[in-house]
């Protein structure tokens, strides 16, 4: 059974930086692309970040150069590291896991999610 387990959320003040962790188990994801999402109240679940096997990524917009998607294969982790947070990145973030070896930032591409931490950042 797949399961992916996401940490390191919380509440921060803005202009602040935190690290979220996600440890997926129950198959190897090694050649899988995995990728963050996230879903503010109100809002619709919206794509982050993500990061292919090899290290090849992409970001939303609103996000480039305050965030960093990584991935370490032999712990079936990926990270994001934020930094520069702003009140409008307060959201559920979800990790995701995606069968296929390209980059892609559409939820129906990911077969796989975690059930979300919490960010908050504080203005």
């Amino acid at each position: 059974q797949v399961q992916l387990v996401e940490s390191g959320g919380g509440l921060v003040q803005a202009g602040g930086s935190l690290r979220l962790s996600c440890v997926a188990s129950g198959r190897t994801f090694n050649t899988y692309t995995m990728g963050w999402f996230r879903q503010a109240p109100g809002k619709e679940r919206e794509f982050v970040a993500a990061i292919t096997w090899n290290g090849s990524n992409d970001y939303t917009d609103s996000v480039k150069g305050r965030f960093t998607i990584s991935r370490d294969n032999a712990k079936n982790t990926v990270y994001l590291q934020m930094s520069s947070l702003k009140p409008e990145d307060t959201a559920v973030y979800y990790c995701a896991v995606a069968p296929r070896w390209r980059l892609g930032q559409t939820i129906n591409e990911y077969d796989y999610w975690g059930q979300g931490t919490q960010v908050t950042v504080s203005s």
